[in-house]
């Protein structure tokens, strides 16, 4: 495996999001990232020759990018119109959870593959000499899945024995038992806990940096190169056999001998048929769902040992009403704000509360009335948040994502009918992050004609929604 050292001051040099400075709507915009890698000598003109071309540099398509640099001799190169972390990747929780993922459903084995690849790495790191917590910000502090009513102990108890049953090591914890394990949570005398003792957390900017740096490695061996800000225009296909033989992007055409992946999260759904035309018609049915996530930085007021959930989070439809009034939107693509809470505390001593799911395009605005939610939603199982004021002095940054969301909540991995050498991966909604490591090796696999780990037809788009392909 690779052994690549990054140290904190230039993770926190690259990564970082502006704080809030009022209450009125701004714009959340990560911040640029340097531009390393540009070996390639015919970018003077516009030309170059790769066998694997990514469009999409979210934590899918550079995962996929690292996989075929390690484990082939290909080279790839990935373009996005934007730049890394810039989309749902930086505005993750980080979890690398199975609390709320279902044995038997057709992702369950993509996820425990998955964990148990981040798992892998995690230790590679170790062995190596590098902190797993400094590199990626890992941490194995278990997940608690955590309800209120006795409706929810019934759910919970349900999970467990399911996840028991798979062969995770969870237990049920009442009120009690989860005080113990979480003094500063108050659940109520009939609250209760799933536990689930190996699941992990990292961190996105720190994991993308690490992952960028492992793939620049290959940049003086001819093997990769990045082409952000660049947004891809169209496929060019060849006049002969009409496969696909190029991305052309905004200032670059990118030839791919081997293979094109489409990992361009919530964006694919309306940058795929662009791609495409005029030749035939694709259409992916993956809509933007926007979160919020509130961070309180260096925030000493409630220490956690546990990442925790709210257990209406894994339904993903539920509403919360808060204050009496639902948090409604307007518009044809928006749908009512549902709000569960969430809660971790990172490397640096972070403490990151969510969250919330929205369906209203592409919007970047910070909704102040979703944060206030979060706020008072989060006070709602931690009583010392009542006795504060969100508007006080605290140092605070609001997060803004847009997951990729499929209607039957599963997402498409293989390649497009009759575009064999085009291949997708996109559709994770909240499980980019948990899911990258599995999806990566399942892409890498598929290019190179290898035997999959996992079962991909569950996750292959022909045939899933009617009138599609």
């Amino acid at each position: 495996m690779e052994s690549i050292s990054i140290s904190s001051s230039s993770l926190q040099s690259r990564f970082f999001l502006t704080p809030t400075r009022s209450r009125r709507s701004i714009s959340a915009v990560p911040l640029p990232i340097p531009l390393r890698c540009r070996s390639f000598s015919t970018l003077a003109l516009h030309r170059s020759d790769h066998d694997v071309v990514v469009v999409g540099a979210g934590i899918i398509g550079l995962t996929i990018a690292r996989h075929l640099l390690l484990n082939s001799h290909l080279s790839v190169a990935v373009t996005d119109a934007k730049l890394p972390c810039s989309g749902a990747t930086g505005a993750g929780q980080g979890y690398i959870w199975l609390a709320h993922k279902t044995p038997g459903t057709d992702t369950w084995h993509l996820a425990l593959r998955s964990k148990h690849l981040w798992e892998e790495l995690a230790a590679d790191l170790d062995t190596q000499g590098s902190d797993p917590g400094e590199v990626l910000g890992w941490k194995k502090t278990g997940s608690l899945l955590i309800g209120r009513s006795s409706e929810d102990q019934a759910v919970l108890q349900e999970r467990v024995k399911l996840l028991s049953d798979a062969g995770l090591r969870a237990q049920y914890l009442p009120s009690d038992l989860l005080h113990l394990e979480e003094p500063e949570l108050d659940v109520g005398s009939e609250g209760a806990a799933a536990f689930i003792l190996d699941d992990c957390q990292l961190d996105a900017y720190q994991t993308v940096s690490y992952i960028q740096k492992v793939n620049n490695t290959f940049c003086l061996k001819g093997r990769y190169a990045e082409f952000f800000n660049d947004p891809a225009v169209c496929f060019l296909r060849s006049e002969k056999t009409g496969a696909v033989e190029a991305v052309q992007t905004s200032n670059h055409t990118l030839y791919a001998r081997k293979a094109v992946v489409v990992a361009s999260g919530a964006w694919t759904g309306t940058l795929l048929p662009n791609l495409v035309k005029p030749n035939c018609v694709v259409e992916i049915p993956v809509r933007p769902r926007k979160g919020h996530l509130l961070v309180l930085e260096n925030f000493r007021n409630i220490r956690l040992n546990h990442s925790l959930m709210e257990v209406g989070y894994v339904g993903h439809q539920n509403t919360t009403t808060l204050g009496g009034a639902d948090l409604e939107a307007t518009g044809d693509d928006q749908e009512l704000t549902s709000i569960s809470m969430t809660a971790t505390l990172d490397v640096r001593g972070n403490l990151v509360l969510g969250s919330s799911r929205q369906f209203c395009g592409f919007s970047r605005e910070v909704d102040q009335s979703i944060i206030e939610c979060i706020w008072n939603r989060a006070a709602e199982f931690f009583p010392v948040l009542k006795l504060m004021s969100l508007d006080s002095s605290l140092n605070k940054q609001i997060r803004i994502g847009h997951r990729p969301y499929m209607p039957d909540g599963k997402p498409v991995i293989g390649p497009i009918p009759d575009m064999p050498n085009v291949f997708l991966a996109t559709g994770h909604e909240g499980s980019g992050l948990c899911l990258a490591l599995a999806t990566a090796e399942m892409v890498s696999d598929m290019i190179l004609g290898n035997p999959t780990k996992v079962d991909p037809m569950p996750l292959s788009i022909q045939g899933r929604f009617s009138g599609n392909l």
